[in-house]
């Protein structure tokens, strides 16, 4: 149809160039209308019924959108050798039809990002720094095309004299290379990816990755805010990974409490009676006591020797009491690494060290399970006659008041 409206166009009056030029317009416009109000909603409705995400994607990003412009162009061109008018700005007519392919091609690789992150092997690699890094090439293409076709020059001309500004373009684009390299790094290593719990503090970053650009890094911190990190200077500092500790399925409970040293003792008879008749308890205290009866007899050490005879004391006795409650509880891993000691004594008590981890990786539930257990265990102190170091000027104070 476009063929034959050109070849009949050389039979209007040449002397009228007005009325070509206006006829032209008008054609041009029609094809605008028919490509944007027919042709592009009859895509969409098409593609809105198919089951495929790709082709609703495609309309997200808009990648038809400039169809509508191209037609029409691409006519206009097609008659500089008919039309004075056109034959004089066909240069830019053609720089107008690249500018739109650019645009075009930008929102398909924009249309192919959001496809793969819905993909299952987004989790694996993240292809959005590479999307752009391919976007920044067809970009800086696409300009030197489109400036060569409106200066009327070969595109080797433009590039000819790139060498010459090599240094200032690396200079210029310093930080981008920079982050180009991060970039691979990042998915070549696998440091990070999006969903990720780091934390950098230099930086104020911590909680979950949610972009991975090419120059930035998005993360969300636990109050919501987001934190954006330059690539590059991200890989050249430290942060750390939670991943592991999410992948691992266990999570660390590190913590201590602080006994007041004037509270340990040796257990007397009717402390000992009362601890066979915790549940948890009752078999070590038979074998502890049948292993320290035994050195003793053996030693011939006599009971009243409280210096050379071997005897339980409260603050051991409490110390195989969380062992045994930790074993036997639901929350705990007992496949990792499970510790209950005793660190060096401080200015401010005996340290008892927890050093375990919970099943449980979610932060609200693993705060929860760590709390239940610190509870129990400050709420059973007194049975074992132990008493929590800490700071009595607050009870001081109110007894004066």
């Amino acid at each position: 149809m476009m063929k034959k409206l050109i070849d009949n166009l050389h039979y209007v009056d040449i002397e009228n160039p007005y009325i070509i030029l206006l006829i032209s317009i008008l054609f041009a416009y029609t094809l605008f209308l028919v490509t944007n109000q027919i042709i592009l909603r009859s895509i969409a409705k098409i593609f809105r019924r198919t089951s495929t995400k790709f082709d609703d994607i495609l309309l997200e990003q808009k990648v038809f959108n400039k169809l509508p412009y191209l037609i029409p162009l691409i006519f206009l061109y097609s008659l500089r050798d008919v039309v004075p008018f056109f034959k004089s700005v066909d240069r830019f007519i053609i720089a107008l039809i690249a500018l739109i392919i650019l645009i075009s091609l930008n929102a398909l690789i924009n249309a192919i990002n959001d496809v793969y992150k819905k993909s299952r092997f987004a989790e694996k690699l993240n292809i959005k720094s590479y999307a752009q890094v391919v976007k920044l090439i067809i970009n800086s293409v696409g300009i030197i095309i489109i400036a060569a076709l409106i200066a009327g020059k070969s595109p080797i001309y433009f590039l000819s004299g790139l060498g010459a500004l090599t240094a200032v373009l690396i200079l210029v684009f310093k930080d981008t290379i920079l982050s180009l390299v991060s970039s691979v790094q990042i998915s070549s290593n696998d440091l990070f990816k999006i969903g990720d719990w780091i934390e950098s503090p230099q930086f104020g970053a911590d909680g979950n990755v949610i972009d991975i650009a090419l120059n930035s890094v998005k993360v969300q911190n636990w109050d919501k805010t987001i934190c954006v990190v330059p690539t590059n200077q991200l890989i050249n500092s430290s942060f750390k990974n939670w991943r592991g500790m999410s992948e691992s399925g266990g999570r660390r409970i590190k913590r201590s409490i602080k006994i007041n040293m004037k509270s340990i003792k040796f257990c007397s008879d009717s402390m000992i009676e009362k601890f066979k008749t915790i549940y948890l308890l009752k078999d070590y205290m038979e074998e502890k006591l049948k292993e320290i009866n035994g050195h003793n007899i053996d030693k011939k050490i006599d009971e009243a020797d409280v210096v050379n005879r071997r005897s339980l004391t409260n603050v051991g006795t409490f110390r195989a009491y969380i062992k045994f409650y930790l074993q036997n509880n639901a929350k705990i891993h007992n496949d990792m690494t499970f510790l209950v000691r005793q660190l060096a004594p401080q200015s401010d008590g005996l340290p008892i060290e927890i050093y375990v981890f919970s099943n449980d990786t979610n932060w609200v539930n693993y705060e929860a399970i760590q709390s239940d257990i610190f509870d129990h265990l400050l709420a059973i102190l007194p049975e074992f006659d132990l008493e929590v170091f800490q700071n009595l000027t607050g009870i001081l104070e109110s007894k004066d008041n």
